[in-house]
């Protein structure tokens, strides 16, 4: 009819000057190659520890500098523009980029040789998150900041924040609290994942682990999938396959915490209201995610390309995380964010001593 074709034409024209304007083609220029640096410099010693993700975020958190004294000067068009442009760049990708990622899930991998890290993995996550969101709770970290620093502690880092974050409803004065808090989440699990990593490559041969023991604890306790394989791999190829089951185990658990955590959220949490109605984030791109990795696992054609699509996914994901970096509020992360470290920090070392446990009792 006339009425709902007016409404489409509004609708799509509405986005068209949203997307359509030079400030999105210079930041999605920019994020999209502060990503590709971030994905070469992951290759090196010491980078590599920290990961393409976060590589991306601090690039992005630097170009901001130069970006609001050479691009923007002193005009506030382009200010909102930039500010649109990252904000909307940083929300649409990190989906897209989260559904791309289920092609590093390999389910029949997981169903055979992972199926004893399945049911860990469910304890180790829900342990993990509701243990560091209430030590953040108890430091007066606000509730929306705690949750996310949970997730990635509990899951997969810097993805499992991102993830979460779209879990997560807020209306339009929250959002850029919520890019703040997410940005701190993040840091919080870079730096907790790199410092135990290290401390794991030092300690675990003095516990008296096989490969295998040594594997299963760094996947049940480090935060990012590169902190995990840096750590098995320090151990040799039986550690290394272990390290990667079990931390993929745990990757697998983020669909079930987003899809719990939207729900508890709206609930509990923040009601946001539009016209009077609730408004839940559920997730439905982690939907996409499980579906993407039941296509990757058994289409032939589809699990031969599976680690390009994978690479493509964090290319995707670091332009997510620049556009991140862009938007970021130092202010804010240094007024909010060492409560959240701190629960982190102490769940942090509570997991490396459960990981051994398990590790010494079931394998």
């Amino acid at each position: 009819s006339g009425v709902e074709y007016e409404t489409m034409r509004e609708f799509c024209m509405k986005w068209w000057n949203r997307i359509a304007t030079i400030d999105m083609l210079f930041i999605a220029v920019v994020t999209l190659i502060l990503s590709f640096v971030g994905s070469w410099l992951k290759r090196f010693p010491g980078f590599s520890l920290l990961g393409a993700l976060i590589l991306a975020l601090i690039f992005g958190m630097i170009v901001q500098f130069p970006i609001r004294s050479i691009y923007v000067k002193n005009s506030a068009k382009h200010a909102a523009g930039v500010k649109d442009a990252a904000g909307l760049i940083s929300n649409k990708l990190l989906r897209l980029g989260i559904i791309l990622l289920g092609f590093k899930l390999d389910l029949q991998v997981l169903f055979t040789q992972g199926v004893k890290c399945l049911p860990i993995a469910a304890v180790v996550v829900t342990l993990t998150i509701v243990v560091t969101y209430l030590l953040a709770r108890a430091f007066k970290v606000s509730p929306m900041l705690a949750i996310l620093t949970a997730g990635g502690t509990g899951i997969c880092g810097a993805a499992a924040v991102m993830g979460l974050s779209g879990a997560i409803a807020v209306d339009e004065s929250q959002q850029e609290e919520k890019e703040d808090y997410v940005v701190m989440a993040v840091a919080t699990v870079a730096i907790m994942g790199t410092v135990f990593a290290l401390i794991e490559i030092a300690v675990f041969p003095l516990f008296g682990m096989t490969p295998t023991q040594q594997g299963v604890a760094a996947g049940a306790t480090l935060h990012e999938i590169a902190h995990a394989v840096a750590v098995g791999g320090a151990f040799g190829g039986a550690a290394l396959n272990m390290a990667t089951i079990m931390k993929l185990s745990r990757v697998l658990m983020l669909v079930f915490a987003a899809i719990i955590i939207a729900i508890w959220w709206d609930k509990t949490k923040a009601t946001v209201s539009t016209g009077g109605k609730r408004k839940v984030a559920f997730p439905y791109f982690m939907l996409g995610f499980i579906a993407v990795s039941i296509l990757g696992t058994y289409v032939p054609f589809l699990n031969g390309i599976a680690p390009t699509l994978v690479d493509i996914a964090y290319i995707v994901l670091g332009m997510a995380m620049a556009a991140l970096g862009i938007n970021v509020n130092f202010r804010a992360i240094a007024a909010k964010g060492m409560p959240a470290f701190a629960a982190s920090f102490i769940t942090s070392v509570l997991l490396m001593f459960f990981g051994v446990g398990i590790a010494f009792l079931l394998f």
